[in-house]
């Protein structure tokens, strides 16, 4: 199996392109954020920054998910926010992310997890969630997401994309890409 995570800040239209993907791909969508326990989504409705720990037993739901689809044999799309590499590794190792021997052996199955980085600048984004209505991140959070956010380095599965693009060019180049990374 392969597993597509869409990773970005809050309103750079990882759930438009998801939808859109898994409709033309016929793939499964999961929403990371369907899985936040109560808390953190009452935390972000206030404004509140998630810290590591808010945010790590999510993450570990979500490698959980990766694991069970990819050992079934099925291709899937995750939509997580995935800010900091940490993040992306605990999604990738779970709670083995300091077991390096682990981690070796586990090479062949980051092969089929591709992070797709939706890239847009603070203007861009701030505006789009200006006009985006019943979605519980404050906008005030934008800021502190910029704050953490470290884009994938080379050495991790990934490829940029610009929001600027519209959602089927979007899908469209995510989709060519895919034959290098399956």
């Amino acid at each position: 199996g392969m597993i597509l995570v869409l990773m970005g800040v809050c309103g750079s239209g990882k759930t438009a392109v998801g939808s859109f993907l898994a409709n033309q791909l016929g793939w499964t969508l999961f929403d990371g954020d369907d899985y936040h326990p109560m808390e953190n989504i009452d935390r972000m409705a206030k404004g509140i920054p998630l810290c590591d720990e808010d945010r790590i037993p999510w993450l570990l739901v979500l490698h959980d998910i990766i694991l069970r689809e990819m050992s079934s044999g099925r291709n899937a799309i995750l939509i997580c926010s995935a800010l900091k590499r940490v993040y992306r590794e605990t999604l990738l190792f779970g709670t083995e992310i300091s077991n390096l021997k682990c981690r070796e052996e586990q090479r062949d199955r980051v092969k089929g997890i591709l992070f797709v980085y939706l890239h847009g600048s603070i203007e861009l984004i701030s505006k789009r969630m200006a006009t985006r209505k019943g979605h519980f991140m404050a906008p005030s959070l934008i800021q502190s997401q910029f704050d953490i956010l470290e884009p994938p380095s080379a050495s991790e599965n990934s490829i940029t994309l610009d929001i600027e693009k519209s959602i089927p060019e979007i899908a469209a180049e995510i989709e060519s890409a895919l034959p290098s990374y399956l």
